[in-house]
């Protein structure tokens, strides 16, 4: 994407992209892996990705700044005129490099282009408002949930129930790894495909967790040809750590398992660590949108001997079908997810997760029916709501006496013993295992994103 009369590429793509949110077209994550995005330069699509996770991170406090510069502070504004004005306030409250004048007069010229000229002179009052005033717009104390929430802009009614359950200090600690913008995770095929792209210039660090997972230091990892051909992927580590712990499983409770299930498979990362770390598997890996399907398919093409891609409903899925492992990776609301996935505090509601819940609970239930006896179901989520994690399982054990919960310490203890988990971090990860047994990862403990496992054995 070129540069548009007045308006920097970077910006003119920023502008688009959280439009396409805002309309509820698409999400920011994929919107910026897009070919608007890709055709950029290195240093475009970096500014272009600040831009936009910078927003909706910072949107309600944004919005708050605003707000207070307006004349009717709740005048109803058009889509494009608040998002131009959004970027530059972001512009001028957290980015120290770019200069005002870019920021103000960018901001302006895009409202403008937009077709909002009678906008352009409040957009360039209220932008210089913000300037004259500083960034010590942001400085607020922190002694409550809601003076967190606007601190941090998050939503009230998430943060209050965080420091419900969790803590104060916790939750100012999932707020603030939800604002920062963390180092990508990979994970490395093998020594190989390592060698290969640091000699394509990446620079990579160890991981947190993982002794498979590295993060990129420096460098554009999707242009090397290891990333191209899928033997370096980009994984979040405790989306990588949730695969490792199902993978191991059934070694918790049996022999090494010879068929497992994937209930929820897509995008695919988990179903890969399956497979790697149980090569005599057979593996079906289900997904009930046939465009995920697809995408699966290609992404697991190398096991496509052992790795079974079936268009079907996890909470369908038939009795007796004697898996010795089952991964059911629900669908959740993400709470877990915010710093990659930052508009979703703006579309979750309260309400929302009890439909999360109802549909959680019919996949495990369908996994708990699909293994033999003596088999394990590993259920996750990346939510960091207990609606969907503890109170979900502990609904679906109490309709079903023939499952029992297992300790999550005994999977973290199995991948510490076959070098797969960092000795550096055992005893910190010990300390994230509930009074359950599930394992519950917040955000701020480690740099990944939220967390929880429950590994549930059926005994009859």
């Amino acid at each position: 994407m070129s540069a548009v009369a007045g308006i920097s590429a970077s910006r003119k793509a920023a502008f688009d992209i959280l439009m396409a949110v805002e309309r509820g077209k698409a999400h920011s994550d994929a919107l910026l892996r897009g070919k608007a995005v890709s055709v950029l330069s290195l240093a475009d699509r970096n500014l272009t990705t600040t831009l936009v996770l910078g927003v909706l991170r910072w949107q309600i406090r944004l919005d708050a700044e605003i707000r207070k510069l307006l004349k009717k502070p709740n005048a109803k504004l058009d889509a494009e005129v608040l998002i131009a004005l959004r970027l530059g306030a972001l512009q001028l409250l957290h980015l120290e490099r770019i200069p005002a004048h870019a920021a103000i007069g960018e901001s302006v010229e895009l409202a403008k282009q937009a077709g909002h000229r009678f906008a352009a002179g409040m957009v360039n009052a209220v932008l210089r408002g913000i300037a004259r005033g500083g960034a010590a717009h942001l400085e607020v104390p922190q002694g409550t949930a809601d003076e967190l929430a606007l601190a941090e802009a998050h939503p009230s009614w998430m943060v209050e129930r965080w420091a419900e359950f969790y803590g104060l200090d916790a939750a100012r600690a999932i707020c603030r790894h939800a604002q920062v913008r963390r180092p990508v995770s990979v994970r490395v095929e093998d020594a190989d495909a390592e060698a290969e792209v640091v000699r394509d210039g990446i620079l990579l660090g160890p991981g947190e967790l993982l002794t498979a997972a590295r993060t990129v230091i420096s460098g554009d990892v999707t242009a090397t040809a290891a990333f191209q051909a899928g033997r370096v992927r980009i994984q979040d580590e405790g989306s990588q750590f949730i695969g490792e712990l199902a993978a191991c499983a059934g070694r918790g409770v049996g022999p090494n398992p010879k068929r497992i299930v994937d209930l929820c498979a897509a995008p695919g990362g988990k179903t890969l660590i399956l497979a790697e770390r149980n090569p005599e598997a057979q593996i079906v890996a289900c997904e009930s949108n046939a465009r995920r399907l697809e995408e699966l398919r290609e992404r697991v093409a190398p096991y496509a001997g052992r790795i079974e891609c079936r268009l079907a409903d996890a909470a369908e899925l038939e009795e007796g079908s004697a898996f010795d492992v089952a991964l059911a990776d629900v669908p959740c609301s993400g709470t877990g997810t915010l710093g990659r996935n930052p508009e979703i505090r703006h579309r979750l509601r309260l309400e929302d997760l009890a439909r999360h819940a109802e549909r959680q609970r019919a996949i495990l239930r369908a996994a708990l029916r699909a293994v033999r006896p003596g088999g394990c179901v590993v259920y996750s989520t990346c939510s960091l709501e207990p609606e969907e994690n503890e109170q979900v399982v502990a609904g679906v054990l109490a309709e079903n006496r023939n499952v029992r919960q297992i300790s999550a310490a005994a999977g973290i203890a199995s991948l510490l013993d076959r070098g797969i988990l960092r000795h550096t971090c055992a005893e910190r990860l010990a300390k994230c295992v509930t009074p359950e047994g599930a394992l519950r990862l917040l955000p701020g403990v480690f740099q990944t994103d939220g967390f929880f496992a429950a590994l549930i054995e059926r005994i009859a």
